[in-house]
């Protein structure tokens, strides 16, 4: 039985889709039957900008064991982030100088 159940989280941020990179503002969240992965169900996520009329969206979709062990690495890296690039000087936050890289930013780019 397919429940059709969709979570809906705001946010703010960016995805590279099929035209490239575009705003997103909100990420819709489900577990259901997948539409393209070898899967009986798959946890997907859409992510799209409503402000723009949702025209593009990014979506995966991924096992349950995949997304519980994703929700592990990015509490992990959060936490590791937040103490490698945010300490404290008299109870105010400051950021901590970037590395430098050895790779031009088209270099860079380009990964992705």
């Amino acid at each position: 039985m397919c429940s059709y159940i969709v979570e809906k989280a705001a946010m703010h941020g960016s995805a590279k889709g099929p035209s490239g990179w575009m705003r997103i503002d909100t990420a819709n969240v489900y577990y259901d039957h997948p539409y393209h992965a070898p899967l009986d169900h798959a946890l997907g996520i859409d992510f799209i900008c409503e402000a723009d009329g949702a025209r593009e969206r990014v979506a995966v979709e991924i096992s349950r064991e995949s997304a519980l062990a994703l929700i592990e690495k990015i509490k992990a890296a959060l936490a590791s982030g937040d103490t490698a690039h945010v300490g404290a000087i008299d109870g105010k936050a400051i950021a901590c100088e970037r590395p430098s890289v050895a790779a031009s930013q088209s270099e860079v780019a380009s990964l992705f």
